[in-house]
């Protein structure tokens, strides 16, 4: 049985989480990428979130995260094959199901990259869209405590609508 589903208030401590893992992430796979990124709600300030760190990594060619398969082992990540993904190669920290930190690599500057970078920045932004997707959030977890995929499928429509205002803006 995995983890129940938990919203929780936005700690700042999650930042710094991110700061710490990051130093650790840099260190075991130097040069074998163009940037990392905090990402996902625990990236955005006054947003209620489950407690899991997610990050990002750019990197030139897919491919590169087979060279990081036993350096991220070594502090902790096991590499997830999701063949649904094909854009995005994955990590987690913890248990199946538990894991602490997610850690997703994007092709740098592609479309997967921007679409993320963009709708955290739109959150951070916009207060009114923040609270309204924190609103569904705590609502989605209530109705699938247990269940994260109906959870993250029932987030979808929201985060569409949201990229839909971020393209016919044109930017933030």
């Amino acid at each position: 049985m995995g983890r129940t589903i938990t919203i929780e208030k936005n700690h700042k401590a999650w930042t710094r989480e991110y700061n710490v893992e990051k130093v650790k992430i840099e260190q075991n796979i130097k040069g074998r990428f163009k940037a990392i990124e905090h990402i996902g709600s625990t990236a955005v300030p006054g947003l209620g979130a489950k407690p899991i760190i997610d990050f990002m990594i750019g990197v030139d060619d897919l491919e590169e995260a087979r060279e990081m398969i036993e350096p991220l082992a070594a502090i902790g990540y096991t590499h997830v094959y999701h063949q649904e993904f094909p854009n995005r190669r994955f990590f987690r920290k913890g248990e199946w199901r538990k894991g602490t930190h997610h850690l997703h690599v994007y092709t740098y500057n592609g479309a997967e990259w921007i679409a993320r970078q963009q709708f955290r920045d739109f959150l951070i932004a916009h207060e009114e869209e923040r609270r309204a997707y924190e609103t569904l959030k705590r609502s989605l977890a209530e109705r699938y405590r247990e269940d994260v995929v109906s959870y993250t499928n029932a987030k979808a429509p929201f985060i569409q609508e949201i990229m839909a205002k971020i393209a016919s803006e044109g930017n933030l």
